[in-house]
């Protein structure tokens, strides 16, 4: 019960700041690129290179073709890469927050706790750019228009939350332990490929299938791909929603857990 009052007072506190939060979200957004000569169009850029060099090594190099009931490789590469591309961004930008905002932490009457979703939201901008250039190759490769789509909000949601928990958690022991935000980078490149984001998870045996399920980004993943690609609800596979929910709410309740305790030393070390 406390972690759901903490929860909603923390929903509040979002709308109390929401102006701030904004401001400080399209800042951060806009500072990623400053000084660049093409801008935001690098949001553009370094998406669409990297689609398109894990397409042609897996294509060309390992000769992949379809992956199942014929859809092109590139719609399933596309799919997966955009959810992990919001997540990976979102917990490593995230797990700094404090620290660049150190002159926000100092002050009494700002709530800190609401940091973390300047860099999320930041994330989510490119989000939907990439969104928007992952449905223009959906539909170059064949893949027809679906109601279906929207239901990837769902899991885009679902996504949000788990990584509003896993930024609490990053970012507060990052104000004490700096090697956090290397550990994060080097985790988040293991589960790159232990998620199933450009290698296809039916090829595994039966019996390893239920190790790689534990992951909770394969939920979202394969989520993403049920959306954009086969047309399947989200209550379909019950299970495993029941499962990602249970192990979000255990990641909110530790993140909302460490902050509370650590917050009152982070002026102290900033």
């Amino acid at each position: 019960m406390v972690v759901f009052r903490l929860f909603f007072g923390f929903l509040g506190d979002l709308y109390k700041n929401k102006f701030v939060i904004g401001q400080l979200a399209k800042r951060d957004y806009q500072n990623r690129y400053l000084g660049s000569f093409l801008g935001f169009i690098w949001t553009i850029i370094q998406p669409v290179v990297m689609i398109f060099v894990l397409y042609f090594v897996f294509v060309f190099g390992f000769k992949s073709g379809a992956i199942r009931d014929g859809v092109p490789f590139i719609a399933y590469l596309t799919t997966g890469m955009i959810a992990w591309n919001l997540f990976s961004d979102g917990l490593i930008g995230s797990t700094g927050v404090f620290q660049e905002y150190s002159y926000l932490v100092k002050k009494l009457n700002f709530r800190i706790a609401v940091l973390p979703v300047v860099k999320i939201l930041a994330a989510l901008i490119t989000h939907l750019i990439f969104i928007g250039i992952a449905v223009v190759i959906l539909l170059v490769s064949g893949v027809e228009f679906s109601w279906w789509w929207f239901q990837s909000f769902y899991y885009l949601f679902a996504m949000v939350i788990f990584l509003l928990g896993m930024s609490w958690i990053t970012s507060s022991l990052q104000v004490f332990v700096k090697d956090i935000s290397q550990v994060v980078n080097v985790l988040l490149q293991f589960g790159f490929w232990l998620t199933p984001v450009v290698w296809n998870f039916d090829l595994l045996p039966a019996n390893w299938q239920f190790i790689f399920k534990f992951n909770p980004m394969f939920y979202i993943v394969e989520g993403y791909r049920k959306s954009f690609i086969y047309h399947e609800g989200f209550w379909t596979y019950w299970q495993s929603g029941v499962y990602f929910w249970v192990i979000t709410l255990v990641v909110l309740i530790l993140g909302v857990f460490l902050f509370r305790k650590l917050r009152p030393h982070f002026a102290d070390v900033l």
